[in-house]
């Protein structure tokens, strides 16, 4: 195997470790996200955890995480749960780099 298909195979390997983290940490930050705003809709026990799942499974409906906002942001119109759509963008971000940090260190 030459250089060049080493560096290859690294760069690939990489690559699929790259999207692995990535697929992980926003399915993390789904649930994350899930939890906080449960606690905002007045969700208790159960609850809480079983809309954490449908979070983590709204953002399979198209690439991106527009489906993931859609989804808290119509939750909080039908709940009158005051959040500005800065406020869901924000913690979308700030819950990424929470589990970004959470999966490095296990």
């Amino acid at each position: 195997m030459s250089g060049l298909d080493k560096r290859g195979d690294a760069m690939e390997n990489k690559f699929a470790h790259d999207a692995e983290l990535k697929f992980k940490a926003e399915a993390r930050r789904n649930k994350l996200l899930g939890h906080w705003a449960a606690e905002l809709l007045g969700k208790s026990g159960n609850e809480v955890g079983e809309y954490a799942k449908e979070v983590v499974r709204s953002d399979f409906d198209e690439p991106g995480d527009e489906d993931v906002f859609r989804k808290i942001r119509a939750d909080f119109d039908a709940g009158n749960v005051k959040q500005s759509d800065d406020d869901i963008r924000s913690k979308m971000s700030e819950l990424l780099a929470t589990a970004v940090e959470q999966i490095e260190s296990e």
